[in-house]
């Protein structure tokens, strides 16, 4: 080609508006403007999505009511008889015969085992006759000194006779040693008597321990001895047998927390369960809540002592009770839900301010708002509050809550009457 030809082509182009700079322009140009369209129709949908689940939203309520509002606290612990004796032995031995077994019903004085007393019998029979030399050593003792006292009359009447010639001063004090060692002698061997009395007394208490009776009259918890088994009472005094002495009335010791220590008091009632019979409440009162403090993996109790009525002997020594204690009452109160108070509607979007964001802006993403809180929280600045439908609107009602059991609470003070309706929750859907 040449280059007229070339030119030609140029100028055609100019006229024609194809010039290279000006196509890219063009598409541009068009790229924008689709841009626009898909994001003015994204706004839309999103703005007609929220306008739609705004109208779905719905609430949920329950009635204001009149009646009556237990508060308790619970605690659990183990039953126990108001009076265990563990019954031991002072002697050692081979248990000869065990009189007495599980369950049993024993009275006072009556045997439950005895330890073979053989060896025991011996070293009776030995104090016995070590007591029988030693009196016979008293007799002898006695017979010296009044030998001894006969010599020294005689010695202290020859002056008299032989016109004090004889006997010499050195003769009559020699006598007197004599008589002074005899009466010591005396009573070094009434002293061996008491000796030998009290080793006979120790031996036959020791026999008459070997025979093991129940200090009460109860029932028999637990055995731990055999026939033939030893029995060493070396050190301390072994538990052979376990004795309840009414299992007509039990306690139970209950750990309360110090959190609700403060409103447990003497005499307050209370009702447990425990896992044999899960369908039973058994009554209890309070008999004792004791200052003493149990810290268990850093948790501060104290326990707290129930009197229970057991005649049907239902209830076992041992078992494990959750109580229900009952601290206060109110009756013929107002009564919401426990829902009603930590109900909190969302909170209102914020308006953009015109200009501090573009379209573009507003509808990409970007992190989520909290609006709404969470279950049961609120300001200390609104107190207490609960929340009614007015035409179809919100609106909040300050209240002063009283007692609560857990499901309901009192209303002790607030413009609220028997039949209102309390918001408790809402759902928000798409219609």
């Amino acid at each position: 080609m040449n280059s007229n030809e070339t030119l030609q082509t140029k100028d055609v182009a100019e006229t024609l508006g194809l010039h290279e700079s000006t196509g890219r322009r063009l598409i541009i140009r068009t790229i924008a403007v689709i841009a626009v369209i898909a994001v003015v129709w994204g706004a839309f949908a999103i703005l007609r999505g929220r306008k739609d689940a705004a109208a779905a939203v719905r609430y949920e309520t329950e009635p204001v009511t009149r009646g009556n509002v237990v508060e308790t606290v619970s605690a659990t612990g183990t039953l126990a008889p108001v009076n265990e004796v563990e019954v031991g032995s002072e002697v050692s031995g081979t248990m000869k015969t065990v009189e007495a077994d599980y369950n049993d019903r024993v009275k006072v004085g009556q045997v439950l085992a005895r330890i073979d007393t053989s060896k025991l019998a011996a070293q009776v029979q030995q104090s016995e006759s070590a007591l029988e030399s030693a009196r016979a050593k008293v007799l002898d003792a006695e017979a010296t000194v009044k030998e001894a006292e006969a010599q020294l009359a005689r010695l202290r009447q020859a002056p008299e006779l032989s016109g004090g010639k004889v006997p010499s001063q050195y003769e009559l004090d020699a006598q007197e040693a004599v008589a002074d060692r005899a009466r010591a002698s005396l009573a070094n061997c009434h002293a061996g008597v008491s000796q030998a009395q009290a080793t006979l007394d120790l031996n036959r208490s020791d026999m008459e321990k070997a025979v093991i009776h129940s200090p009460i009259n109860g029932v028999v918890l637990t055995r731990q001895i055999e026939p033939g088994q030893t029995v060493a009472a070396n050190f301390e005094a072994p538990v052979l047998f376990k004795l309840a002495e009414d299992l007509s009335k039990l306690e139970l010791q209950v750990d309360v927390d110090e959190a609700d220590v403060g409103r447990v008091h003497d005499g307050q009632e209370a009702t447990f369960t425990v896992d044999a019979y899960p369908d039973k409440h058994f009554p209890a009162t309070i008999t004792q809540v004791r200052y003493g403090s149990k810290t268990t993996e850093g948790v501060v109790t104290y326990t707290t002592v129930l009197k229970v009525n057991n005649d049907d002997m239902s209830l076992r020594p041992g078992m494990t009770a959750t109580a229900v204690i009952t601290t206060r009452k109110a009756e013929g109160v107002m009564l919401v839900p426990c829902t009603a108070l930590r109900f909190e509607p969302p909170q209102a979007p914020a308006a953009p301010q015109a200009g501090n964001r573009s379209l573009l802006g507003s509808i990409l993403p970007h992190p989520p708002r909290r609006e709404m809180k969470r279950n049961g929280e609120r300001s200390a600045a609104k107190g207490q509050q609960v929340y009614v439908l007015d035409h179809g609107q919100l609106r909040a009602v300050a209240v002063t809550a009283g007692l609560t059991d857990g499901i309901h609470t009192e209303v002790a003070s607030g413009v609220i009457e028997p039949g209102m309706n309390v918001v408790t929750d809402m759902t928000v859907g798409q219609k």
